[in-house]
């Protein structure tokens, strides 16, 4: 990369234009609703293990249908992967979780925690 005579490392200088300042207004809000998102999910986690009203047989399935939806929530709203130039990263950790899915389903299987 040429360089130009700028430090990269430098802090900016001058206001923010309108574009920039409504784009950081935006990414500010996306990211305080997710984590109220991602409080009501804990919540909702905590509550139906806490509360001897939900049998053991809906309440863990239901632990990891919530944590997976936080899981995906975090890596779209947290770690930017829903931002432009992450084609190969989304490719990559969606591939893994189709490997791994089925490869930990039939370890279960085969070691016999799960009886089918």
């Amino acid at each position: 990369m040429a360089q130009h005579g700028m430090d990269p490392t430098a802090p900016l200088t001058g206001e923010p234009t309108k574009k920039t300042r409504r784009k950081l207004a935006k990414e500010m809000r996306t990211q305080l609703i997710g984590f109220g998102f991602m409080i009501f999910l804990t919540t909702m986690a905590f509550i139906s293990i806490a509360s001897d009203e939900i049998p053991s047989g809906f309440a863990i399935p239901f632990i990891l249908l919530l944590a997976c939806i936080q899981v995906v929530l975090q890596l779209y709203i947290f770690m930017h992967l829903n931002e432009r130039g992450n084609g190969w990263q989304n490719i990559m950790i969606w591939t893994a979780v189709l490997i791994a899915i089925p490869t930990v389903a039939s370890l279960m299987l085969l070691l016999g925690i799960v009886k089918y």
